[in-house]
């Protein structure tokens, strides 16, 4: 059954490098990425350290995350839960079971490779820069996802412990019952959705890019593999992981530029 949305996948991969494959005619030098290991190790390590330089800013929108998941532990995911599983005749349907595999872990890998692959093939830095961007977003995200659930242990709600079951550090690496917020679909799902939503044009195309993270969502609480404060958590992860990934890149390489005011000239970089 799961053969078939390979070749959507494969579709997505080909179609996005397209899309991605619009390259700067001219570089400067001084702000070029090249995307290579060193500056992954350089941005992995600034990724690590960034806890100790958040600004007020940082710690306001952490904050606004803790409390809306907090406030959805407690008023609403054993509700929406009782609500979901009245039905559950679409649990293997085409539209869920798309977007469970959108946040698993080989669709980056798949996305990766193909985006990889077709800038190898056309010599298109901006087509490696989506990769690049889609391999740090989900690694950096999975990694920080991994260290939460474990500290927090909460059950999943297939175990019939209830929303408000927590064991620390339980069963990790071994048993994942009790790995349930953040949900790590949805981390890899907002991740992947975030870095295509900022590599491309128009703004609709930009919030089209996060209709199958919005799937994923919806089909692992009717799944019964998270609650909806877990995919909520999960999301906001992914989304600001991966924005961080970006703006590491675009902080230097402006989309539009000025480069006169009289005559006024301005010219835009795609990649």
């Amino acid at each position: 059954m799961q053969n078939r949305f390979f070749l959507p996948l494969l579709l997505i991969a080909a179609c996005g490098s397209f899309l991605f494959a619009q390259d700067a005619v001219a570089q400067d030098s001084t702000n070029y990425h090249k995307y290579n290991f060193s500056e992954f190790t350089h941005e992995t390590w600034s990724f690590i350290k960034q806890p100790g330089r958040w600004d007020g800013g940082d710690w306001i929108r952490l904050g606004a995350v803790g409390a809306a998941s907090f406030v959805l532990m407690e008023e609403a995911d054993q509700p929406i839960r009782d609500a979901v599983h009245r039905d559950h005749r679409y649990v293997k349907s085409a539209v869920i079971e798309g977007g469970r595999m959108y946040g698993d872990v080989y669709t980056p890998v798949f996305l990766f490779t193909g985006f990889a692959l077709t800038s190898w093939i056309t010599d298109s830095h901006g087509t490696w820069k989506v990769a690049y961007e889609i391999a740090q977003s989900t690694l950096y995200g999975g990694g920080a996802n991994f260290v939460i659930k474990t500290i927090i242990g909460r059950a999943r709600p297939y175990d019939e412990e209830g929303a408000k079951k927590f064991t620390p550090f339980k069963g990790i690496l071994v048993n994942t019952a009790h790995q349930s917020f953040p949900g790590g679909h949805n981390v890899v799902a907002f991740a992947l959705s975030t870095v295509f939503s900022r590599n491309v044009d128009p703004v609709w195309l930009k919030g089209l890019a996060y209709v199958p993270a919005a799937v994923t969502f919806v089909a692992r609480v009717y799944q019964d593999h998270h609650w909806t404060s877990d995919d909520f958590a999960g999301a906001a992860v992914g989304y600001f992981v991966a924005t961080w990934v970006v703006d590491q890149h675009e902080q230097s390489e402006s989309r539009i530029k000025v480069s006169s005011v009289f005559p006024l000239k301005v010219s835009i970089r795609l990649d």
